[in-house]
């Protein structure tokens, strides 16, 4: 069992920027339904992400690009449902924010009112500065993520790691600064170099949490089907497996299908 179960408090903008300062390493991870979201709280994480990567690993597309705002809000209000403890972030769709400040504000004031979700995360730094201060003004926390940027992948044409190279490394320390000047509680930091990530973890002040960026940033996150095994197409370095749920449920529904053809399913006590 989890031993941060104990503390039952609602963790909090706050309270991330708190564990920052004494040290402790924050968890984080995906949820996209009640069932799932109800497990991984009661386990004590103290970040929920409700993340577009529903995209890929609900909805089967490519990119997260296929989103939509209705769609996120939807998981989003199955996830709070389910959530007593941990923050709940949810993340702005591909075209809900970039280039107009009044789309942005409008969509993510309807995510709070209608999620009842703690905060939002957008990815970008100085290209959507105006979007995030105006969502900022309207007392909306923002969770920034830079580094690999999946909404932008098709300007970048590639997964691979980013900001290996010096000029966009000086803009991604640029932008890390930009993002706490103008009020963001925390950062995501992607798929980028380790050295890098733990210079712009030690630089702010605010909590980086990191996916494939090493151990120096203040917490981790990852892709609740990824983790738990339930893909098994998706094998990047920075993939730890917890479990192999592929496996679990593959033999499961094969011997419900077995029980059923010969007839073993349902016994006598299994009838009224």
């Amino acid at each position: 069992m989890s031993t941060y179960t104990e503390d039952l408090r609602k963790v909090t903008t706050r309270r991330l920027a708190e564990m920052k300062q004494r040290g402790e390493k924050v968890s984080m991870l995906t949820a996209y339904d009640y069932s799932m979201a109800s497990l991984i709280d009661q386990a004590g994480m103290d970040v929920i992400l409700v993340g577009d990567s529903a995209s890929n690993v609900m909805a089967g597309n490519i990119t997260t690009l296929p989103m939509t705002l209705d769609q996120m809000i939807y998981h989003g209000v199955s996830v709070v449902k389910a959530v007593k403890r941990a923050l709940v972030v949810v993340d702005m769709p591909f075209g809900s924010y970039q280039g107009n400040s009044k789309e942005a504000v409008a969509s993510a004031i309807r995510i709070m009112k209608e999620t009842g979700a703690d905060c939002v995360k957008m990815e970008g730094g100085e290209e959507i500065r105006e979007s995030i201060e105006r969502i900022l003004s309207a007392g909306i926390p923002v969770m920034g993520h830079l580094g690999l940027t999946p909404q932008s992948i098709n300007k970048f044409g590639t997964y691979t790691v980013r900001a290996k190279e010096e000029a966009e490394a000086q803009k991604l320390i640029k932008d890390a600064h930009l993002l706490e000047e103008i009020g963001c509680f925390s950062i995501v930091l992607e798929k980028i170099p380790a050295k890098l990530a733990e210079r712009v973890s030690t630089e702010l002040s605010i909590p980086t949490i990191g996916i494939g960026a090493g151990n120096g940033t203040d917490g981790q996150v990852l892709v609740m089907h990824d983790m738990l095994g339930i893909n098994k197409g998706f094998s990047p370095r920075f993939l730890r497996r917890y479990a192999d749920l592929h496996t679990v449920i593959t033999e499961a529904v094969q011997a419900y299908i077995n029980d059923v053809k010969t007839r073993d399913f349902p016994n006598e006590k299994e009838q009224y």
